[in-house]
């Protein structure tokens, strides 16, 4: 597997497997509103592409996975998701925030959210930040703790759907 910084020209590829990854990965641990609820607070903020903060993982050219990282306040979402922060954080006294982290369903169980938790958690320490945190669906949290993240706190995400989305907010010192 290799990896790279994303392109905007990356940006269809990206959403697809994204839809790929809430609709087939998440049914084991959501019910089918939350799954179809969770579009609505899930996806791509190509902020973190402008910003050179967002990684592909590509095995033999096919798209395997993305995530990133941000320097900036937004916890979680899209591009379409309300309540976006692009406040930049103080790397002194805030965390780092890991973000849009999707593997694609046919890649699970090979590394690649590891990989990827791997390079955001670097470029953020480069960066001065000490911590990280993010916003995980309970479908990540297991890769999460067993990566050293604990649970903060749980969210419950409205959605224009009137269905709640669960978001758990996780941190690790880097």
């Amino acid at each position: 597997m290799t990896h790279r910084l994303a392109v905007m020209d990356d940006r269809p590829a990206l959403e697809q497997l994204m839809q790929s990854a809430i609709r087939d990965l998440l049914p084991q641990f959501l019910t089918p509103a939350e799954v179809e609820a969770s579009f609505a607070v899930m996806g791509l903020d190509s902020q973190l592409i402008a910003d050179g903060t967002y990684f592909v993982i590509e095995s033999d050219g096919a798209l395997a996975g993305c995530g990133g990282w941000s320097r900036r306040a937004t916890l979680f979402g899209g591009n379409h998701t309300a309540g976006r922060d692009a406040r930049l954080l103080d790397p002194a006294t805030e965390a780092a925030r890991i973000r849009a982290m999707y593997t694609h369903p046919d890649f699970t169980r090979r590394g690649v959210g590891r990989a990827i938790l791997a390079l955001c958690e670097d470029a953020a320490r480069a960066e001065g930040f000490a911590r990280a945190e993010m916003g995980a669906t309970l479908g990540g949290k297991p890769l999460y703790e067993a990566c050293g993240y604990a649970p903060i706190e749980l969210l419950m995400v409205d959605t224009p759907m009137g269905v709640q989305v669960p978001i758990l907010r996780m941190g690790k010192a880097l």
